[in-house]
């Protein structure tokens, strides 16, 4: 099992700026960071994965659907090979920081809604979008972690077994689902219960605390998230995501507009200590 920390506490797009945070995860104790893709090019990307490698650290990427014009499950056929494009944009960039898993609910826009449930249609058109790029991050040995998402930000996929039941009609090994806490603490009737369930589809994991503050000093169920994972057999990334206030696009999305950490040093810090301990008294 490796840990890592998600630099979107920090920033939507890493630049030589924030070089200076790979030194303190590393001294700290965390074995990689996630790198936000959200705009830059390979070449910007290959700078950044050389400072991580030299820093002794890994990394994996996140990514999400930026517009309509690059939605999966449009019924416009231009909008989805605009998704096969950006997927592959975003292969490529996570290929080019040595990222091995690519996450993030790449299948529509967010907090973009139909009042309906996603249609079979939808699912098909998806499913088609990501069977082209998993081809692409096959190749590139990059694994698409497929995030499910609360509902309110998203319809598509809402829960573990709906994202479970897309990737296996995906059907590419390329291809599967991460567990994120926050949302499973909304939407599921048994965080813990399904992910002993569904373990076998679960590539990547956030460890994110009920409000999204430090993992920890909420009232998710640490003990019986980390023995559901260990004992399931899962030995992939485990990495922190908390948001703070700092980046006002992302704290609007997020919908987040009261602090939820005295400081960024308090989550990393005690999100490390927590993990380690959880992962060792599962054992």
């Amino acid at each position: 099992m490796k840990v890592g920390f998600n630099m979107l506490l920090w920033a939507t797009h890493i630049t030589e700026e924030h070089l200076p945070l790979l030194e303190t995860m590393k001294n700290i104790g965390y074995d990689g960071v996630e790198v936000p893709l959200f705009e830059g090019d390979v070449e910007h990307f290959e700078k950044i994965g050389k400072a991580i490698n030299d820093n002794g650290l890994g990394c994996t990427t996140v990514t999400v659907i930026p517009d309509e014009e690059h939605n999966p499950i449009s019924a416009d056929a231009g909008n989805r090979q605009g998704a096969v494009d950006y997927l592959k944009w975003a292969i490529d960039c996570s290929a080019a920081l040595g990222s091995p898993v690519l996450c993030g609910p790449f299948y529509q826009p967010l907090g973009v809604f139909t009042g309906q449930p996603p249609t079979e249609d939808e699912k098909q058109r998806a499913a088609d979008v990501h069977r082209q790029a998993a081809d692409i991050a096959a190749k590139a040995n990059v694994t698409l972690a497929v995030e499910f998402l609360n509902r309110f930000e998203c319809y598509f996929l809402n829960t573990m077994a709906d994202a479970a039941d897309y990737v296996k009609a995906v059907n590419h090994p390329s291809v599967g689902v991460m567990y994120d806490t926050f949302h499973a603490n909304i939407e599921e009737k048994d965080p813990v219960g399904c992910i002993t369930k569904d373990i076998d589809v679960i590539k990547h994991v956030h460890i994110s605390e009920n409000d999204r503050g430090t993992p920890g000093k909420g009232h998710i169920d640490w003990p019986g998230t980390f023995k559901a994972l260990r004992s399931g057999g899962y030995d992939e990334w485990m990495v922190v995501e908390a948001f703070g206030r700092a980046l006002p696009d992302l704290a609007a999305a997020t919908r987040v507009w009261r602090d939820f950490f005295p400081s960024a040093e308090e989550v990393y810090t005690e999100a490390l200590k927590l993990i380690r301990e959880q992962w060792e008294a599962a054992a």
